[in-house]
């Protein structure tokens, strides 16, 4: 294939499986990371509260970023990105 016959953008799935040891050292991190967020309207500072402290797998993926994961790649840019996160057995 030549270049002009290939997309430029590029879907990559990632999946991982973390082991939470400490879930309230989790939800704190999330909780300072809302904290921090100076341009966060209150009502979803409040709404982003209160879905990282009743769930870890919300705090986790609110601290999980995927410009993270490229943001340092040479010749590549975040066009988009979803995530999500389950408890699993």
């Amino acid at each position: 294939m030549s270049t002009e016959e290939t997309s430029r953008f590029v879907r990559l799935r990632v999946e991982l499986v973390v082991e939470v040891d400490d879930a309230d050292e989790v939800t704190k991190a999330a909780l300072q990371r809302i904290a921090g967020e100076a341009d966060m309207p209150d009502d979803e500072k409040a709404h982003a509260e209160g879905a990282v402290t009743e769930d870890t797998a919300e705090a986790l993926a609110y601290l999980v970023d995927p410009f993270d994961l490229v943001g340092q790649v040479p010749g590549v840019e975040l066009a988009q990105a979803s995530w999500s996160t389950e408890p699993i057995d």
